[in-house]
């Protein structure tokens, strides 16, 4: 997390000037990181799902009395049963991707969205970049008392993005809020503490 690297260096003393220094160059290294990271990610996930969609595809156009059975149980466990059934099964294999698609999601639990490596790799940057970047605004525009106002962003910056992870948890935004607010704020003392070992 680069806002704790921040307060990390800010502990230490050092001047704005570094401390700007320093954290640009963590937060776009980290972002790169963390992009990277994402985009191999999404990239071997994507080509998991080619490649099992060509084995499905193989299937079908060999064995397609085989897989319109598979496709019928699926539907089955769905809590089809009877004439709606089989009207349903006639549906789904009398389209090839839709008999893909259901072959997918109902043997290998795969959805029908496509990941694009570089559109998450991109987001993922431009995320770090935003939340990194807000500890550092004191001191790029020389305000008073900058190392108390960067702790506050940071806290704040904390707070906002466990609210938003609130939106994929069970727990209410301001108890998501105020667990990642408690662990990062743990870390920034701690990164605080050891930059000030080396303080003077």
């Amino acid at each position: 997390m680069s806002e704790v690297t921040i307060i990390g260096v800010a502990g230490a003393g050092l001047s704005p000037f570094v401390i700007i220094a320093l954290g640009l160059a963590n937060v776009l290294a980290d972002g790169f990181s963390m992009a990277a990271g994402n985009y191999s990610a999404t990239k071997a996930e994507r080509d998991n799902i080619i490649r099992i969609r060509a084995i499905e595809e193989s299937h079908i156009a060999t064995h397609p009395d085989g897989e319109r059975r598979e496709a019928r149980a699926i539907l089955e466990l769905k809590g089809l049963s009877g004439t709606v059934l089989e009207q349903a099964t006639d549906a789904i294999v009398a389209d090839r991707e839709n008999w893909i698609a259901l072959m997918l999601e109902g043997e290998y639990g795969l959805g029908g969205v496509d990941p694009h490596p570089m559109r998450a790799a991109l987001a993922t940057f431009l995320a770090f970049l935003v939340a990194g970047l807000i500890p550092l605004l004191p001191f790029v525009f020389g305000l008073g008392q900058a190392f108390t106002l960067s702790a506050w962003m940071t806290m704040g910056t904390f707070f906002v993005i466990g609210a938003m992870k609130s939106r994929w948890a069970l727990s209410s935004w301001w108890r998501s809020g105020g667990e990642t607010l408690l662990i990062g704020g743990a870390a920034a003392a701690i990164a605080y503490g050891v930059g000030t070992l080396f303080h003077g």
